[in-house]
Formats: C-alpha cells, structure tokens, sequence
C-alpha cells in the first residue's frame, strides 16, 4: 500500500516527520516497508537557478552559436555558450550551473552539467529549453520568464517544485480499512488523539434532471449497496498538475481527468469507483446481474474473456432488450463502455460489492485490480454515498458539466455493526496488564467503536462495519493493546515465551544445502524418487539391511508394496531409466527417507545416496575420456566429509553383499558412509549393464556429530619433515592397520601417514611391499635428527612387533 505523506498531512494534522510517521504506523501493525523522497521532477532542478542574459553576441566561430554573460545572482557573471535561436539580452532565463544534474525528456540517462569549451569559448553553464529540463517537449528554443524574482532564485521556486514522500505500508490482508489515505489517517488519529479531517462535500448540489439513468440490482447477495448519478457537459483532457502530481507520488499513471479522479477518491477514501460514458448505457438503463455461462465480453485491457454464470456483471439495458455488460463488477471495466476524450456526459457508479463475488470472479480471471484488492478484502459499505459526491464535484471543479440526476442508493438491507461482548477480566488476561477504563474507552472510541451496556465488569463493543477484521472478543482486545503500545506492556512471571520453539544450534537444512551445492559443482543432479518400491529388491540384500520391511496395508501395485529399506534401488532405477534413453554418464545424489520395522517399532532414518556410472570425463579436444574408478567416488565422499567436518575416520572392507569392492569410514565407532563398485548382481536387477559406483552416508549420523562453529588453530611455526619406508608384510595386512599403529606409536610429532607405493611379486610370494611416507612436525620447537630418527626407530620396532615386519633398506 502506497502513501503520499502530503496527501496525508491533507486529512490529519502532522508535524512529525516521514520517519517518525513511519515508526508509529509499524508500532500500530500497519507496517512501513520504505520511506522514499519523490520529486515531482526528478533531480529537482537542483543547482538550476533564475538568471538575465546581460550580453549577448554572435560566436566568431560558429554562426549559429552566441555567446553570452549572464547573471545568476553571484559574485561572478558566466559566461556561456548558447545555441538557441531566440536568446537576447535582457531576458529572463533558467540557468543550469556548472555541477547540476538534468533529467532530459525522454531519456533516462542523467545530464551533469559541466564547465567546457565550445569552439575555442569557455562556457559555465546552459541556457535550458523546456525539454532539457525534463519540464516538457519542447526544444524550440529557450524558456523566456516574465517574473519579478531575483537573479540566482532556485528554478524550483520558480515551477513550484516540492518534493513529497512515498510511505510503503506491508498491508496485511486483514486491514482492509487501512488500504487508502483516509485509513491511514484512522490509525494515526487514534495514536496521536488529532482529530481527521475530511474534505467538504457540503457544496454538492443536483442541477436539473435532463439525464436521468435508472439502476435495478437483481442480485442484492452480490450488491447489497448501489449508488450512481450522471453528469453532462463535461470537457475529457488532460488532468492539472496537482492531480497528476498525487497519483504519480503512489505510482498511478495519469489517463485523463475522469479516471484521474475516480483513482484519486479511490486512493483517498478506500472506495472504488467506475465511470461509464452515458451515451454507452443502452436503454438509460443500468442493471447490476449475472449473465449466460460464456458469454464474451471485452476488458479494458483488449482481451475478450468469457464470464461465466457466477460473474456479476455490470450491464445496461441492452439493444435487444436483454442485459449487455459494461463492466465486471468491481474488478474491471469493459472496452467499450469506457471514458474516452469524445465522452461528454458520464454516469458515476459508487457501490458496495459482496467480497467473495468480487474474490472468486477476479481469481478465475486472474485479474488484480485496485478495485478488486479492496473490494475482495472488504470496503466500508457506508462510504459510497459520501464518495459518490466527493468525486462528483472534483468532476465539476475540474472537467467542468453539472450533476443532471438525482442520487440513486440502492440499499434494502444496511450492513449493521458489529457487536461484540467484552469481559474486562479477558482484556487483562490477554494483554497481560490492567489498563485503565477510561484509557480502554478513550483508545476504542479513538478507533470509532462505540460502548454501551458498560458495567463494572463487562460492556458491548460496537465495531464500525469497515473493521471486517474485528468480529471477536480477541480481534477488539488486540486493538486495544496495538494503540495502547506492545512496548508499554511490562514482563511478568505471569508473560512466558517457554511454547516458543528454540532455534536449532545446527540448521540441518543449510547443511543439506551446503552439500548439496558441494556435489552440484562437481556435475552432480539431484533426483527425488518415491519412497514405495517392489519387495523383491530389498529380499535380494537379505541381512544386509536394517530390520524387516514396513508393508502397505491397502497397497494399490505389488510393485509398491513397501516402503524401501535403502536408497540403492532407487538411484539404479533413475539409472536404468536414463541409459535406456542414451544418458550413459551419470552422476546423481539424493538426500532421503529409509522405511524399517525394527523390534515391532516403525523407524525412519535420513540417508545420502551418491551414484556415479559411465565416464567421469567427457572427451575433448584436451582430455580424453575416462571411465570411473574407485578412487574418483572416494574423492566424492571426502569432500562431502570434510564438509561436514568429520576426519579421523576408520576404514574398514564394505558389506561384500552390496560392494564388490568397497570400504565402509566409521567415525567414533559407528559407521558413517560405505561405498564402492557395486556387485554387477544388483545392477542387473535393474537392467543396469556399466558398472555403478555407489555411497551411502548415514545423514542422521552426520547431523549429530555435525557442529556450525568454526574452530582455528595456528599455523605451526616451524617445518615438516617428511620420512620413508618400505614395509615388506604379510599380504593379508591391510595400509589402514599400518597407518593405525603409526598412530598408536607416535601421537605427539605424527602429522600424516600416507602409502605411494604397494608391490607384490614373485620373490615376495606371500608378502607384500609398502611404501609409506611419516609427515613429523613439533608445534614447538625444529626437529633435530636425533629426536627424528628416534622416532622413526619406535615406528619400525612396533611394526616388527605387530607385523613381523621387514624393513627394506
């Protein structure tokens, strides 16, 4: 909701700035979004002043260039170079100083004026057409004043430039009644106790009678208020400045007077209106019904649309005799029937529309007006007379004509108030403080909700029918407490914020997140599958998967008859499906659910699938192409593991029902992701023919152990040393239970252990070679080759010790 902070000031009095204007609004709930300056033309003419051309002769140089003195009102006259035609001598001109910035018209790009020579004379300035002042189109020649003011006068003075200031209000959807400058200024009255003024329709007066227009309403549920007069003589043009000015301030282009004005009341007041050309009203006649199901009709905005049974519609008496409709009632008028510069005589329409007609009409159309977003939320149904007439004498004042016909209202059945019972022991209860009866009646009254049946305890609220939002005991003692002030409510042991949810230390969704990108840039997609799979698939793994399988009840395909145990089978049938339409080279993940039945309680766990297949690279004219080993998904699963900050791990052989070959990384015991070339077996459960690379990270696991904070440690000051050896093993040691003992050995210096070399052949039969490099560092001090090759001799003794192992020299 935009709002023009002078348009305000018109309705309540404010000294209080923009700024502080905002801050009481967002403390009533209306809450202020932005507060921005508007000039009415942009730059302001700032450093535009009011001078006299003293001098003025042809330039030596260019015939059709002068050169010129000109006084601006400083210490100093400027020269200036200038190419109109008609610049002479004593006139009175607008001068742009050296360092204004201009807003040409038609061009968005600012103008920044700037001391130069033009053929040979320096020139301090310009001499500004109408157009270069982004005032209008003119470039004929200079503007010429006929003014009294002083040499050096702002040109803003001059135009009567102001700035105003656009308030943006985030309306929530029940504040219907603040979805205008009038509601707005409810609010304030009721803050600041300043009463609102609104403008006097009191010179409204019918003329004569020589265009009466009848009005029937056949659908009253629709329509319960309907107001409309005519008006003859009027002159359709271009609207004055003042108007344009406001609308332009809230983002409203200007069309013509007519429907300047009707947006205008509409902005002002919260009431729409629509204004139909008289001659357009078949028969004198305006009916508000419903129409025959697709029945073609033309907006405003050209397109033809087909309205359906349910659509009240806006029509005139027709020439057949049937209804034809003008508009679509209090969502958008029609083509035809609309204000055009040929329109002399026009029929006002000012009425209240049922809201969940005009909701349901303009989300069928998908069509969101100023008109409908007040109508659809609620207006004030007794506005449309007080409008009716506000906008009829802007018309009279403005386009110039006479009302020339009564008032029709329409209005059976009056929308009554609001009547709601208040216990003065729930207004305390709920605001957690006792306030003041009269304060309590002062802050009501201030918001036009009247009192009756007052008693010690309890009174009626009267609530205005335009507060559609306050019907509830709970709705009034909220309006009580947002003009009283949420600040000024102390806290009690009485007042606890114990039900709030505490905000998790690790958000596990930005870590998802997180890793989810990490495995994206490395040409990852991410896949969705469903959570139902065939049993089949899950009895081929056997014990291999955590307890028995969670069965559909009533399952609709034995295909999808339970829920799965393991993301494996999904990822191979995303697998399948893509390499059966030519996608050889795929590399998927999926973040998601495994269903099990597990000592007669029903678990799900969080999983992390990887899956690649095909080849990791694509051929080009600087690589070949490469399948897939082993080592390229292990380097997959380390970065997510240092992503989410868990190293030290323990390797351990892969389930070798599921991998082929393969490891399983444990971290504080409990395994953490295995992963590997999965057995050709399961693939080929699936039709999946190239061999599959699979990694499934327990994600429950990874969320416990995971921990936001970052934690530092200073770079040693002091080297690396780096020492190798060639461990001759039986074959069956693995590296990981070298590397193990390494540790165990030496905890202190032992930075790294890392295998670069592993042989076996026919003189080590039974045996295998190692070789190892040892990374040794002291945090404090350099190591010395004693301290170092006493180290190396621990690490050796407990090899021969562990391993029988023999050191190759």
């Amino acid at each position: 909701m935009k709002i023009s902070y002078k348009w305000l000031k018109e309705l309540i009095e404010i000294t209080e700035t923009p700024q502080e204007i905002g801050k009481l609004l967002t403390a009533t709930g209306l809450e202020v979004e932005s507060i921005e300056e508007i000039e009415s033309i942009k730059g302001g003419l700032r450093g535009v002043l009011i001078g006299q051309v003293l001098t003025c002769e042809k330039h030596p140089e260019a015939d059709r260039l002068s050169l010129t003195t000109v006084d601006v009102g400083g210490e100093n006259l400027l020269s200036i170079v200038c190419g109109a035609p008609n610049v002479a001598a004593g006139q009175k001109v607008i001068v742009a100083t050296v360092g204004a910035v201009l807003y040409p018209t038609g061009s968005d790009q600012p103008l920044v004026l700037k001391k130069s020579k033009i053929r040979g004379a320096l020139s301090e300035g310009m001499i500004c057409a109408e157009d270069e002042l982004g005032l209008g189109s003119s470039h004929d020649g200079i503007l010429v004043l006929e003014t009294a003011l002083a040499n050096g006068t702002p040109a803003s003075e001059y135009f009567g430039i102001s700035s105003d200031y656009l308030i943006e209000i985030g309306l929530t959807p029940n504040r219907a009644d603040a979805a205008s400058h009038y509601g707005v200024a409810r609010d304030l009255k009721a803050v600041l106790n300043r009463p609102v003024t609104l403008p006097s329709v009191d010179g409204f007066a019918v003329t004569n009678h020589t265009l009466p227009i009848t009005v029937e309403v056949k659908n009253q549920d629709a329509c319960p208020r309907y107001t409309g007069l005519t008006i003859s003589g009027i002159t359709v043009g271009e609207s004055p400045q003042w108007l344009k000015d406001r609308l332009q301030t809230i983002g409203i282009r200007s069309i013509n007077n007519i429907v300047d004005i009707t947006n205008y009341v509409c902005h002002e007041l919260g009431q729409p209106m629509h204004a139909f050309d008289a001659e357009k009203v078949i028969g004198n006649k305006v009916v508000v019904t419903t129409v025959a199901d697709g029945t073609p009709f033309i907006t405003l905005d050209g397109v033809e649309r087909k309205i359906s049974g349910s659509d009240l519609m806006i029509c005139n008496a027709g020439s057949s005799g049937s209804p034809e409709p003008m508009c679509i009632a209090g969502v958008f008028g029609g083509l035809t029937s609309g204000v055009t510069n040929q329109t002399t005589a026009i029929f006002l329409e000012s009425a209240y529309f049922s809201p969940a007609w005009v909701r349901k009409t303009a989300q069928r159309f998908a069509l969101k007006t100023d008109s409908s977003f007040r109508f659809e939320r609620g207006t004030d149904p007794n506005m449309p007379l007080f409008a009716l007439k506000r906008a009829a004498l802007l018309i009279e004042q403005i386009a110039g004509g006479t009302v020339t016909s009564e008032i029709t209202d329409i209005y059976p059945q009056p929308v009554q108030d609001f009547r709601v019972v208040m216990s003065y022991k729930n207004i305390d209860r709920l605001i957690g403080k006792t306030l003041d009866r009269a304060l309590i009646k002062t802050i009501l009254e201030s918001l036009d909700i009247q009192l009756a049946d007052e008693n010690e305890s309890s009174f009626m609220a009267i609530v205005p029918p335009y507060r559609v939002d306050v019907q509830r005991e709970a709705d009034v003692i909220e309006e009580i407490l947002r003009i009283y002030g949420f600040g000024q409510v102390e806290l009690s042991e009485t007042l606890s914020s114990d039900f709030l949810s505490d905000f998790p230390i690790n958000d596990p969704e930005k870590l998802k997140l997180r890793v989810a990108e990490l495995l994206v840039g490395n040409g990852f997609n991410e896949m969705i599958n469903n959570s139902l799979t065939k049993p089949e698939y899950q009895a081929s793994l056997g014990e291999s998967l955590a307890g028995n399988p969670v069965k559909i009840l009533n399952y609709l395909s034995e295909d999808l008859s339970v829920m799965r145990q393991t993301l494996l089978f999904s990822g191979l049938e995303v697998i399948a499906y893509n390499s059966n339409r030519r996608q050889k080279d795929l590399k998927v993940f999926e973040f998601g659910k495994t269903y099990h039945e597990i000592n007669e309680k029903y678990v799900e766990k969080e999983r992390l699938s990887v899956f690649v297949t095909g080849s990791i690279a694509q051929e080009s004219w600087f690589e070949k192409s490469r399948e897939t080993v082993f080592h390229d998904l292990a380097a997959f699963v380390n970065q997510v593991l240092t992503a989410v900050k868990i190293r030290e791990v323990e390797k351990q052989p892969a389930d070798t029902a599921i991998f082929k070959e393969g490891l399983t990384l444990s971290f504080k015991g409990k395994a953490v992701v295995s992963f590997g070339l999965l057995h050709g077996s399961l693939s080929k459960k699936l039709d999946v023919k190239a061999p599959v690379f699979f990694a499934d990270f327990d994600w429950d696991y990874i969320l416990r152990q995971y921990h936001a904070a970052v934690e530092y440690k200073e770079v040693s000051k002091f080297p690396e040393v780096r020492r190798d050896l060639s461990v001759v093993v039986n074959k069956k040691i693995t590296f990981e239970e070298l590397r193990q003992i390494a540790y165990k050995t030496e905890r202190q210096l032992l930075r790294s252990v890392n295998v670069f070399d592993v042989y076996e052949g026919a003189n080590l039969e039974g045996k295998k070679s190692y070789s190892i490099s040892f990374t040794l560092q002291d945090d404090q001090q350099t190591l010395t080759d004693k301290v170092i090759d006493k180290t190396m001799q621990r690490l050796i003794g407990a090899y021969e010790r562990e391993f029988e192992a023999v050191i190759r020299k």
